[in-house]
């Protein structure tokens, strides 16, 4: 049990704060730890106290109080769906991209869970960073700084990557890991990954198991998700991984578009403008009409996500080398390393999770485009494929050397990507009441 291995110290202080925390609930007659004693009308009933359905500044200093000083969850009075399946993909392409593994099936109630703990402050070491801190559902869950904010004001080392799709990453019998660097095999080891980064947010994972067990809305929840209240690091990554599955976006214009069509990539879609068809047929036809020059070589539908990490051609030699950082084969015969590979997020909703590339150097599409079109460096491990002529050898950079209505039909389809309804979805969002809320 990971408890046994923390200090007799820190297992005494815990207690006492938890007791603390009890005492001060217990003098204020706060709700009981149960999920039902966190659900919205159960909160609202008790703090609420002009019954305007909503916690004004000293309504919401009042529940602090009642629970010593911390912030709690309000949790929906009807548990949210989260195994629902997405519109506009059919069940059997779900099945072949599904990454999830039988020991951890996705639940509605674990989902839940996930969905605490990944807005939870406590997760950090000083209580200031959660998983959402990087993370901004508006964003796509993506960082609109170039390089995130660590729990001490530290900087991260890379652009964090949008997280949604997470469930469908097994792309063309390929199983990519996550990161830009593949690091993690599976989402269960990629989320308790950042938790114990010194920069991002400095936990040890059997000072969190003590800190969570000492939290009131905790053991209910545990309970419904896995049926006790036992708290372990194998549970927070169970939960939040389920969390992160339960994360779908398949409902842009591209995909309505595509689900009354015929079916066809290629053919022109009735519901989108000439432009943004021209855009489709480059993305996904390639230039020219050859597909090897084209987006969807390595950003493949219906996920736009990708089977391995490339090298793109940023830098002709990579002070960041990516997977080359890791001690492991080549992921590709016909390049000599990994130098310079990356893996991206999928490309639905990039148009909101600026800025690009791993190192975020990208502000734009337009520079994004750009780099493709006329600013691709030669390497020898490069995954591009386009045409070179006798000009283009003689220059230090190339691409696929995209005329400028070719570059605004790229950005204008990309555009058609984005998921409205996903970044406003109420079973994503923060259910946290917090004083600067």
């Amino acid at each position: 049990m990971l408890l046994s291995r923390v200090p007799i110290a820190i297992s005494l202080i815990m207690l006492a704060t938890f007791c603390i925390v009890v005492h001060s609930a217990e003098k204020t007659d706060a709700p009981s730890d149960d999920v039902k004693s966190f659900r919205k009308s159960t909160l609202l009933q008790r703090f609420d106290l002009d019954q305007d359905g909503e916690l004004t500044s000293a309504e919401r200093k009042k529940l602090h109080a009642a629970f010593g000083g911390i912030a709690v969850p309000m949790l929906p009075d009807v548990t949210m769906r989260y195994t629902l399946r997405p519109p506009n993909v059919s069940e059997a392409e779900l099945r072949k991209l599904d990454n999830s593994p039988d020991s951890n099936p996705l639940t509605d109630a674990g989902a839940t869970l996930g969905r605490v703990l990944f807005y939870d402050r406590q997760l950090s070491k000083n209580n200031t960073i959660a998983c959402a801190s990087c993370h901004l559902q508006e964003r796509a869950f993506a960082d609109p700084k170039r390089l995130s904010t660590g729990f001490k004001g530290g900087q991260t080392g890379r652009n964090a990557m949008a997280l949604f799709n997470l469930r469908y990453t097994v792309i063309r019998g390929q199983r990519p890991g996550f990161f830009w660097d593949e690091r993690a095999e599976t989402l269960e080891d990629q989320v308790l990954m950042p938790i114990q980064d010194p920069v991002e947010m400095g936990m040890k994972l059997p000072e969190l198991v003590v800190r969570l067990q000492a939290l009131p809305y905790y053991q209910q929840l545990f309970t419904s998700a896995f049926g006790t209240a036992d708290v372990t690091s194998d549970r927070i990554a169970k939960a939040i991984a389920q969390f992160m599955r339960g994360m779908l976006s398949f409902d842009s214009k591209y995909d309505r578009a595509m689900a009354v069509g015929n079916g066809s990539f290629s053919d022109d879609f009735a519901a989108f403008t000439p432009q943004e068809n021209l855009g489709k047929s480059l993305f996904i036809d390639g230039v020219g009409g050859i597909g090897e020059i084209g987006c969807a070589l390595c950003h493949i539908p219906p996920t736009f996500g990708m089977p391995r990490a490339f090298n793109n051609g940023l830098d002709p030699k990579y002070a960041d080398k990516g997977v080359g950082a890791r001690d492991v084969p080549s992921n590709d015969l016909f390049t000599p390393s990994n130098d310079g590979k990356f893996k991206s997020s999928p490309l639905r909703n990039i148009a909101l999770t600026a800025p690009y590339m791993h190192d975020g150097r990208f502000k734009t599409l337009e520079e994004v485009i750009e780099h493709y079109s006329d600013g691709v460096h030669p390497h020898v491990n490069l995954g591009l494929a386009f045409a070179e002529d006798a000009e283009s050898t003689r220059k230090k950079t190339s691409g696929f050397a995209l005329t400028r209505e070719q570059k605004s039909a790229l950005i204008a389809f990309l555009n058609t990507l984005t998921d409205e309804k996903f970044i406003a979805d109420s079973r994503f969002s923060n259910p946290f009441v917090r004083l600067e809320d």
